[in-house]
């Protein structure tokens, strides 16, 4: 029998590739009032990175190397599907989608009641990563 780890999992951070660190992190910055940490860079391996963290000590990291391939615009895929931005109610989750879709972002599904219990809206990041902001 496998014996238990006495820890308390929580998520580190979150790692997402971009073609374009400095619109991925103002992106993060502008709308979900994200704190930066300085660039990362290995100038071996081309790669650069950030942290972003947010007010409940969640983190994600955006990092580049030259040649990425971007995923298709909202199409489900293999991997990670989407993460969500709880913003305490739903006047916030309309609120800051429309300020995300004044901006020029797509908005996938305008705020609603899901069969799960949220009231939510679905954006694309500037790497057309799926986010709900949720309340």
């Amino acid at each position: 029998m496998a014996e238990q780890l006495a820890v308390k999992f929580e998520i580190e951070h979150i790692g997402i590739w971009t073609n374009d660190l400095e619109r991925s992190r103002l992106f993060y910055i502008t709308f979900f009032d994200a704190k930066c940490s300085p660039k990362y860079r290995n100038e071996k391996k081309e790669f650069e990175s950030y942290f972003l963290s947010f007010a409940n000590a969640t983190r994600i990291e955006i990092m580049s190397i030259p040649q990425l391939s971007p995923p298709d615009e909202g199409q489900n895929r293999i991997g990670i599907s989407h993460f969500a931005f709880r913003v305490g109610s739903r006047e916030n989750v309309e609120l800051l989608t429309q300020k995300i879709e004044d901006a020029g972002f797509p908005v996938l599904s305008n705020p609603r009641m899901t069969g799960d219990g949220y009231y939510e809206s679905v954006i694309l990041d500037p790497d057309n990563n799926r986010i709900e902001i949720v309340a």
